[in-house]
């Protein structure tokens, strides 16, 4: 396992701290996750990486989480956030803020969950050791292959290994007879089709003993499979052991296909230079294949209940399938999200994109999107950004079945600035509307509520009444009302106007 020492050590090179270690340094970290605010139940993976989270808001992540490690790209911690985390026994890391999140994303990723080795030193691959794990835990020897039956990896116990198993591990391979055996008892056509685990008894020919077997898999794609030697079929607890270990493979397979390609990492590099605007924008888009004078960045997101990061890996995939300059875009994959540089100034090829990427991707995967607004070559910071806060909009409206676009959401996401900015302490806390509400709370009235329906309605009062969906003259009541409750001054323009912004902003409505 990693160690936490191991963990500081490197990021040291990144300008990172320990400021904060209840724990000791030689704890053991395995996963890692990615800040999500929509997330309702804290993450219980071992490094949370804090996105987007600032110092007011690190007090609040610190309080929920239930990571070993959270790291953050702030420069200091105030001391509220340092006595939480003390007092939650979570250590805290903070990294230079010039150093980008996907620098830190890549380096933590790789380090914890493909930077690993072994007791027994069989290699890197973090596949041994959820081998080893599963072996324990399901108390007989694993075997974890690709679709086509090569060895990938293997657990060090070995009990009551048959010769199919030692032939296997020494050959890489399974044996060819036995595969054969296999194939003709319907195996092979079970792991196409089904993701429950099947039992094969033992061979009649005394080649191999009892096996449990279950699909690797993410979405439809076979990816592998994983064998437990067992006499008999394997209880509900052991069950359903092997099938978690599934999954962790499949996200384990995905992550290394999407990092071992040296051009795809390349693009990736290249394309997230672009986006967060490291990168000298017409030598990078020369590199990429790239002619066009106007694009647009879009940012997908895709989530499969129960599967963390096995979607955001497919997706992933799935935009760079056919690998090659014939692809219109080109594509990173940060976190959880997939950038793509799309070379199109009009919305409508972006929409497209989206739309066959999400019809690619398996049923039960909710695909979100967000397209920004058209750039040019110096300009793909502000859309990555535009693509950011439409993806928001798009995660925030559960009723939506297409991608949200800068174009036709510009104003979504202009309140959705301003809501930050009044949660964010800089909107006034004073002022008519501030009354207004006071007096709301104090007296069960609804002089908020009339105020922004008149001024949506640009003061007709019988279409103030309808929204309402009471008298006109209980409106024009409870407008005079508001003239002795707060000083407005409704003939003024600016007036109006400052007031349906910071309606808009309430977050408390």
């Amino acid at each position: 396992m990693v160690k936490l020492d191991r963990l500081i050590n490197v990021l040291g090179g990144y300008g990172a701290r320990l400021v904060c270690a209840p724990r000791s340094r030689s704890t053991a970290l395995g996963s890692v996750a990615l800040h999500d605010p929509a997330e309702r139940a804290p993450s219980g993976d071992d490094v949370l990486l804090a996105v987007g989270i600032d110092e007011r808001g690190a007090v609040d992540v610190l309080s929920r989480t239930a990571a070993v490690v959270v790291v953050f790209r702030l420069d200091a911690l105030g001391e509220e956030a340092l006595a939480a985390a003390r007092a939650r026994q979570i250590a805290v890391v903070l990294v230079d803020p010039a150093v980008s999140w996907g620098q830190l994303a890549g380096v933590v990723y790789g380090l914890v969950l493909e930077g690993r080795e072994t007791e027994s030193g069989r290699g890197p691959t973090d596949l041994f050791a959820l081998a080893d794990a599963l072996a324990d835990s399901v108390g007989g020897p694993v075997t974890i292959e690709d679709h086509s039956s090569a060895v990938l990896a293997y657990s060090r116990r070995q009990e009551g290994a048959d010769r199919a198993r030692l032939e296997t591990i020494l050959g890489r391979r399974v044996p060819e007879h036995v595969r054969a055996e296999l194939d003709e008892r319907g195996v092979f056509r079970h792991l196409a089709a089904s993701d429950v685990p099947l039992f094969v008894v033992p061979s009649d020919t005394g080649c191999f003993q009892g096996r449990a077997v279950v699909a690797v898999r993410a979405g439809k794609a076979l990816l592998g499979s994983i064998w437990v030697e067992t006499p008999r079929p394997l209880d509900s607890a052991r069950e359903a052991a092997l099938v978690q270990a599934s999954r962790t493979a499949a996200a384990h397979l995905l992550r290394s296909r999407a990092s071992a390609d040296l051009e795809r990492q390349v693009e990736s590099d290249l394309v997230i230079g672009l986006v967060e605007g490291h990168a000298d924008a017409s030598t990078a888009l020369s590199r990429l294949g790239f002619r066009a004078d106007a694009f647009r960045v879009v940012a997908v997101q895709a989530h499969n209940p129960g599967e963390r990061d096995s979607a955001a890996l497919l997706a992933f995939e799935m935009a760079t399938v056919g690998f090659g300059w014939s692809r219109p875009g080109r594509s990173a994959l940060f976190a959880n999200t997939v950038y793509t540089i799309l070379p199109h100034e009009d919305v409508g090829p972006a929409r497209e994109w989206v739309r066959a990427l999400a019809e690619e991707m398996p049923r039960g995967v909710a695909v979100l999107a967000g397209i920004g607004g058209p750039a040019g070559p110096d300009e793909l910071v502000a859309s990555r950004r535009e693509a950011d806060e439409s993806l928001a909009v798009h995660a925030a409206s559960a009723q939506r079945t297409s991608v949200v676009a800068y174009d036709d959401s510009w104003h979504e996401i202009l309140l959705r600035r301003l809501q930050r900015v009044a949660a964010s302490g800089r909107a006034p806390d004073r002022g008519p509307v501030a009354d207004l509400r006071r007096h709301d709370q104090q007296h069960g009235t609804r002089l908020i509520a009339t105020l922004r329906a008149w001024l949506e309605v640009q003061g007709d009062l019988g279409a103030a009444a309808a929204r309402l969906e009471i008298h006109p003259n209980t409106v024009r009541n409870r407008m005079r009302k508001l003239a002795q409750v707060a000083s407005l001054r409704l003939d003024d323009p600016d007036t109006r106007l400052a007031l349906i912004i910071a309606l808009a902003a309430d977050r408390h409505e």
